[in-house]
């Protein structure tokens, strides 16, 4: 509920600080104090546009800054929570217009556009009067306002997701069917491609050693005339470095008894005639595994110039090319699915087609139910409501194409006099049988619309008496589930209200200003007497208006 605004510079308040109460809630003053100024207020705070006008003149800006408790509103908490906005249970929304203009907002002390203003406002407070932030008038609020009255969440969902299905697959095979030929020749590329590459028989880890058996056998002579080298200078010749170790050895083993130091040297000499005798071994095993080749020569000269003109070719490494293979049989394998396959997709798109069918015509049967029974109650609703004669009916408008929302558009259909044809509601001329007539829809939809905060501005123009009182007693109840805010004239709704505002206006010497309070038991009688009566208070309007708070 709205627990908390404040008010600064807007039109003819100067300054306003005020706490909002449960319940409904009278606003009323005599005419021209300001009555609709505080809800022309809100509805800024929520979204509507704004021009430099609304400052109050000589200030410099407009400030508006309205404290909404969301304890108990979960669609708004998830909201605020999807945009990185919560706060606790309050929920602060400010706006701030210059004299030049400029508008700024602000949801819990961070940035926002209107368009994130309103989306929340939406969700806070329904507004109904004359002006022109009325949800009812919009058929996407018609539509919303039936399907929750008849709790359509389960059925509005399975319709939306057959609709996307439906959709993303008209528009995948739309775009097949643009691209027919393009596809097929992408398609025809690939699979050459492929089998190129497959051709080529590449093994991950080849190329490295294809390029050391190459080297080895184009240098071959060379090679085979190194190792036998170093063969015969380590160990076959008769004067090779072993039999030269050999000898110095036998020279130091000699002498060790003269000094046994001599065992140092020996020993090393020892190690290192082993490891010559091994390097000489490696070069005898090597020159037995390593011959002149001319056919292998020529098969890898063969296979490696095939890989680097296949890189060069795909532009990429010899070593990507099982990389590109992949990349191109995994691509192949997405465009021949069964989703680039017209006739394929035209079989999907059929059964979805029918599973969207099968669900919009679920929801249109239970909305054609549910509008006639919301339909009965508002016409009954308008009879209490100073509307006799009147007719109030949902119609379903079939459209031809699919649509989320399902088969149909939904329209609030009214003849608000006998005689009179049903026409759409935004076409109803009299905004007090507007007000009305949306005050009717609200009390019948109250039991299962669950809306935080209604405000009805001037819902009993063109009424009086007893129908006065209806409407009192009706606001009266709607304030039992909610908070109601109403502007009103009449002395019979302003003695049902929970809440007592009066608004007066304070001329100063060089300005004049709207100020507003709350009242109590004797300031009440006294404003519902001046209703009655006129600006002179008697006994016996006093006694009226006493009489009227009682019951």
């Amino acid at each position: 509920m709205l627990s908390h605004i404040y008010i600064r510079d807007f039109a003819i308040i100067d300054e306003l600080d005020l706490e909002l109460n449960a319940g409904t809630t009278a606003l009323t003053g005599e005419t021209g104090a300001g009555k609709s100024i505080l809800i022309d207020a809100i509805g800024l705070v929520l979204g509507d546009r704004a021009d430099s006008s609304i400052v109050r003149h000589g200030a410099s800006k407009t400030e508006i800054t309205l404290s909404v408790d969301i304890e108990k509103i979960p669609h708004a908490k998830a909201w605020l929570q999807e945009h990185a906005l919560d706060n606790d249970d309050i929920c602060i929304l400010r706006r701030v217009i210059s004299a030049k203009g400029h508008s700024r907002a602000w949801i819990n002390g961070s940035p926002c556009n209107l368009t994130m203003l309103r989306q929340l406002g939406e969700q806070l407070v329904d507004i109904h009067g004359q002006h022109e932030h009325q949800s009812l008038m919009k058929k996407d609020m018609q539509r919303t306002l039936l399907d929750d009255y008849a709790k359509h969440h389960i059925l509005q969902d399975a319709v939306a997701q057959c609709y996307q299905t439906w959709k993303q697959l008209n528009e995948r095979l739309e775009t097949l069917s643009n691209q027919s030929a393009a596809h097929q020749e992408r398609i025809d590329l690939l699979k050459f491609q492929s089998q190129e590459l497959a051709e080529l028989q590449l093994v991950r880890g080849e190329i490295a050693e294809l390029d050391e058996e190459y080297h080895r056998l184009s240098n071959a002579e060379q090679l085979i005339y190194i190792a036998e080298n170093c063969n015969q200078q380590l160990y076959q010749n008769e004067q090779s470095i072993y039999s030269q170790l050999n000898s110095l050895i036998n020279d130091l083993e000699n002498n060790t008894q003269l000094d046994t130091k001599l065992n140092i040297p020996k020993e090393l000499l020892i190690n290192a005639q082993i490891q010559i005798q091994e390097a000489a071994d490696f070069c005898r095993h090597y020159l037995d595994n390593i011959e002149l080749d001319p056919k292998r020569l020529q098969w890898a000269e063969n296979r490696v110039t095939s890989i680097q003109s296949m890189a060069r070719k795909y532009r990429v490494e010899p070593e990507q090319l099982i990389d590109k293979l992949e990349t191109i049989q995994t691509e192949l394998k997405t465009l021949d699915g069964d989703d680039y396959h017209i006739e394929a997709l035209q079989e999907k798109l059929a059964q979805a087609e029918k599973a969207y069918q099968q669900a919009a015509e679920k929801l249109t049967a239970s909305r054609l139910k549910a509008a006639k029974q919301l339909a009965k109650g508002v016409s009954t609703a308008m009879q209490e409501l100073g509307m006799q004669g009147g007719t109030f009916k949902i119609a379903l408008l079939a459209q031809d194409k699919f649509s989320a929302n399902g088969n149909e558009q939904i329209e609030f259909q009214v003849s608000a006099n006998p005689g009179q044809p049903l026409k759409p509601l935004i076409k109803v001329a009299s905004g007090g049988e507007l007000s009305r007539i949306s005050l009717a829809i609200q009390i019948i939809a109250a039991q299962k619309v669950t809306l935080p905060a209604l405000i009805f501005d001037e819902v009993d123009t063109g009424i009086g008496g007893g129908t006065a009182e209806v409407v009192g007693k009706q606001l009266r109840k709607l304030g039992e589930g909610r908070q109601v805010l109403c502007v009103t004239h009449l002395p019979q709704v302003a003695a049902q209200a929970h809440n007592h505002y009066k608004v007066t206006k304070i001329k100063g010497k060089d300005s004049t200003s709207t100020g507003m309070i709350e009242l109590n038991k004797e300031q009440r009688i006294d404003e519902i007497a001046r209703m009655i009566g006129g600006i002179e208070i008697t006994d016996t309007t006093r006694h009226l208006a006493q009489e009227l708070l009682a019951n």
